[in-house]
C-alpha cells in the first residue's frame, strides 16, 4: 500500500511541471511555426512587396482616370477629348476620315 501511495505522490508532483512544459511548448511551437509565427514572416514580406507593386499600379491608373475626368469637366471640357468620346460612342465618322486604332 505504501508503494502505491508513493507512486501516486510522484505522479502528482510531476504532473504540474509537465503540464506547464506542454503549455509553454505549444505556445513556443505556434510562435515559431504557426500561421503568424516567425517562419511565416518571409511569406508576409513577399506578399507585402506584391501588394505594394499592385498599389503603385492602381495609383497610376487612378491618376490617369482622374486626369481624364478633369478633361471631361462640363465647365471646361477639352474639345478633342469630347470629340473623341462622341465619335467612339456613337460611331460618327465622316466618309473622308480614316480611323487608326491605337489599341
Amino acid at each position: 500500500m505504501r508503494g502505491g501511495k508513493r507512486i501516486f505522490e510522484l505522479i502528482r508532483r510531476a504532473a504540474f511541471p509537465a503540464l506547464a512544459l506542454i503549455v509553454v511548448g505549444t505556445f513556443a511551437g505556434h510562435a515559431i511555426a504557426g500561421p503568424n509565427g516567425i517562419l511565416a514572416w518571409g511569406g508576409y514580406h513577399h506578399a507585402l512587396k506584391e501588394r505594394q507593386g499592385e498599389l503603385a499600379q492602381l495609383q497610376q491608373q487612378r491618376a490617369e482616370l482622374k486626369h481624364r475626368a478633369q478633361l471631361l469637366d462640363p465647365n471646361k471640357a477639352d474639345p478633342d477629348m469630347a470629340d473623341e468620346l462622341v465619335r467612339k460612342q456613337l460611331g460618327l465618322v465622316r466618309p473622308d476620315e480614316v480611323i487608326v486604332p491605337l489599341n
